[in-house]
């Protein structure tokens, strides 16, 4: 077993302090939170010992789990990757390209594992979807969120689109090309609704929507390909496969034949894969555990997250262009 601590002990800490101690593959040392309040209630709630500073606990573990706010990001890993800890950061890894940059120097030098928490890869919708999903033409994805506090230390993009950022990097394989992107800041600081859209070099498109004022909660994604329009359902854990066929086929319990013009057929079928139901986050830090003790790569590397901020910060600066713009017009 290994020995991991937590950083952080807010809402997203605590279901990590209770997924680890669910995970038999680790020894829940302990956690740290500044603020003194959180840090007792949570000892007296979890019966896990609370460290008295940063350092104190990432000399008593061999995994350091973040958990902080974003702005922290950086200085807490960048301290556990001095000491050698194999690190596992919450999304979005750092708060800056430039924290990036220097996050993976520190990695490399450091020679330990680091996986970052785009938990939405171990979501069990997106798991019984992946299989179908070749050669993406278009993505639509919208990510709606009821108002909360937490997380408007962020633009919205950083705080939910970047999990969409994910998927997409996961499901194409090509460099984006151009980046467009509107955003509107509501009752925050920096912008609560965001639209971009993604155009990639193979000449894939994608279009997000992500908002933190919504009247409801969302997390659904549309994926069109020349074979299937393949529909996940992050909140709900559902998946939908559609697709035509240029020939009859069998063993479908939804299906549906079409005449068309020509005198040729196409049959449409309806699949719903099953869905195995899992707990994604407790998931994502088995698979960390793994990766450290079999020296292989983690699901989703230092390099994932940094290139999800990387085109995270091209929206944000896409939608401030915009606004120039508009209000350039205006006058």
């Amino acid at each position: 077993m290994l020995k991991i601590g937590v950083l952080g002990a807010g809402h997203l800490g605590k279901i990590h302090l209770k997924c680890i101690r669910q995970a038999a593959c680790y020894e829940l040392v302990g956690f740290y939170d500044p603020d003194p309040a959180t840090a007792k209630a949570v000892e007296e709630e979890t019966g896990v010992h609370c460290f008295a500073s940063v350092d104190a606990l990432i000399d008593a573990v061999e995994v350091v789990d973040i958990v902080t706010p974003t702005v922290q990001h950086f200085d807490c890993a960048s301290r556990a990757l001095g000491h050698r800890r194999h690190v596992f950061i919450e999304k979005p890894i750092v708060a800056t390209p430039e924290e990036a940059a220097k996050l993976i120097k520190l990695a490399d030098e450091a020679g330990v594992k680091v996986q970052v928490g785009h938990v939405e890869r171990f979501n069990p919708a997106f798991i019984a979807a992946e299989p179908f999903i070749k050669a993406p033409k278009f993505i639509e994805a919208h990510r709606l969120a009821l108002f909360n506090p937490r997380g408007t230390d962020v633009p919205v993009v950083l705080d939910l689109m970047v999990h969409d950022l994910d998927i997409l990097f996961t499901v194409i394989d090509s460099p984006v090309s151009r980046v467009s992107a509107c955003g509107v800041a509501i009752v925050s600081p920096t912008p609560d609704i965001t639209n971009a859209r993604i155009e990639f070099e193979n000449g894939s498109v994608a279009n997000l929507t992500a908002s933190r004022i919504s009247l409801k909660n969302m997390r659904k994604t549309r994926i069109f390909q020349n074979d299937a329009y393949i529909t996940v359902d992050f909140l709900e854990k559902k998946t939908e496969i559609t697709r035509i066929h240029d020939h009859e086929v069998s063993g479908y319990p939804y299906s549906l034949t079409l005449d068309l013009a020509d005198g040729a057929t196409r049959q449409i079928t309806l699949e719903k894969p099953e869905i195995h139901p899992i707990n994604a986050i407790q998931t994502e830090l088995e698979s960390f555990h793994d990766s450290i003790i079999h020296n292989t790569t983690p699901v989703v590397t230092i390099h994932d997250g940094v290139r999800v901020l990387n085109l995270a910060y091209d929206i944000l600066k896409a939608a401030e262009a915009t606004k120039e713009k508009i209000i350039e017009h205006k006058s």
